[in-house]
């Protein structure tokens, strides 16, 4: 292999940014001849390979192990329109598996660097960088993509991402428009095992009609991370849990954000300073970065076969050459290879996409902290700080919101009323508000005996 700071060859030894005669042919093998695998409304054509060269915009969401690899798979296979979102930026940890990034891009945004490696490497290809959030981003900005591929690490940013695009859906009499439609791939990776699957928001299963199959999230008895710790990652949840709402450091009401470079680091120091009092040692800013945004460490062997499935199911999809996975892959090599493939049903009473409000049960005796904690701790619901607001005597009231301090005091009280006491009736929707959506969603009391 090539020296630390030469970039690797990709295709075949050819210097960097030259073109050549029979650059896709590779491609158009699959494009213009038709064969016994081919999706029925295929049609061999030389003009596919001019639509994925010229008019298809794919966007990438994620710049780290998946996204290094989705953004090589992806130019290779033709898609020369990509744009990048990613807001972090490359640590020296990244370096063993995100191979489109060197020594001295260590700082630099993971956006910025990938687009300029992939830009430089292959003839033609323009992957447009976006160092921010994908809620930074308005629904403009997304409808104007044939296929968005999610490589993330955040449930919470995929439920979001699946949101937006359900909001896109047009219904004429109770029938999606298939036009309206924008396909979702999305792959994770955990370890030595990893999934891929292919999402059609409004026609198959979307990321929150399957909540239940992503992995429990690890918490830590209070008593212990409060009292008695024992481990770096009790002195980095103590800091997360109790210090940050509590000192507040960057502003009332300001969520710790696990891309905020700043907030990691606030949150590192005072582990560092925590773990110094139990003489605990191992709090690494590394560390401390996988704990506040839940990180299961990443393996790029894994990461590499996610993203040639992915990519793959983009070419499928923007080609119509083959019939797309229907719609679910399960990859696992910890002990020889295995992968299996089944469909996911879509939920009929899925709190994303269902078209009918979802009824919550409870008793008209019931405190609004209940129905609370039903919302954050219902494995088909998982939200993370949902704010709560009904219609009650002609007026919109805010019942309770937790991200801005001042009205989270205010309403805090409501919390021990029950659902009569706030005037609440039987069949009275709430619009709930969430972290894990761009959308509001509606739920109808459904009082019990």
């Amino acid at each position: 292999m090539a020296d630390t700071d030469d970039p690797m060859v990709l295709d075949g030894g050819f210097e960097d940014g030259v073109e050549w005669d029979g650059r896709w042919n590779h491609v158009r093998r699959f494009l213009e001849r038709s064969g016994p695998f081919t999706h029925p409304d295929f049609e061999a054509s030389t003009e596919s390979l001019q639509f994925l060269l010229e008019t298809s915009r794919i966007l990438v969401i994620g710049a780290g192990g998946l996204g290094c690899e989705l953004l090589k798979d992806l130019a290779l296979s033709g898609f020369h329109n990509i744009h990048v979102v990613d807001m972090d930026t490359i640590d020296v940890s990244n370096l063993n598996r995100q191979f489109l990034f060197r020594p001295k891009d260590v700082g630099r945004p993971k956006a910025d660097v990938a687009a300029d490696f992939i830009n430089n490497r292959i003839p033609g290809c323009c992957v447009v960088p976006h160092f921010k959030k994908i809620q930074d981003f308005d629904e403009t900005f997304y409808r104007q993509f044939h296929i968005i591929v999610c490589g993330l690490d955040s449930i919470i940013a995929r439920r979001w991402m699946n949101g937006m695009l359900l909001s896109f859906l047009v219904y004429e009499d109770g029938v999606l428009d298939q036009s309206s439609v924008i396909p979702l791939i999305d792959g994770g990776t955990e370890g030595f095992k990893g999934n891929a699957r292919v999402i059609l928001p409004g026609m198959t299963a979307c990321i929150d009609c399957t909540l239940e199959l992503y992995p429990p999230q690890i918490n830590f008895p209070m008593c212990t991370i409060a009292s008695m710790p024992r481990l770096p990652e009790h002195c980095i949840e103590y800091v997360r849990i109790l210090l940050w709402p509590k000192e507040s450091p960057f502003g009332d009401g300001v969520c710790l954000d696990g891309d905020d470079p700043e907030h990691i680091q606030w949150v590192y120091q005072r582990s560092l300073e925590r773990a110094a009092e139990f003489s605990i040692t191992g709090v690494t800013y590394r560390l401390t970065q996988g704990v506040v945004k839940r990180i299961i460490p990443a393996v790029a062997s894994t990461n590499a076969v996610i993203a040639a499935a992915c990519a793959t199911e983009v070419f499928k999809i923007a080609t119509s050459a083959y019939v797309p996975l229907n719609n679910y892959m399960v990859f696992n090599d910890v002990d020889g290879l295995y992968t299996y493939t089944f469909e996911a049903e879509q939920k009929e009473n899925c709190s994303a996409c269902s078209q009918v409000p979802l009824d919550l049960h409870f008793s008209p005796a019931s405190k609004l902290q209940e129905v609370l904690d039903y919302l954050i701790e219902s494995a088909s619901l998982q939200m993370k700080s949902p704010a709560i607001t009904a219609t009650v005597e002609g007026k919109n009231k805010t019942l309770y919101l937790q991200s801005v301090a001042s009205i989270e005091q205010r309403t805090r009280p409501n919390l021990s009323k029950t659902l009569r006491d706030l005037g609440l009736t039987n069949g009275q929707e709430l619009a709930v508000a969430d972290v894990t959506t761009p959308q509001t969603m509606l739920f109808r009391l459904s009082f019990t005996s």
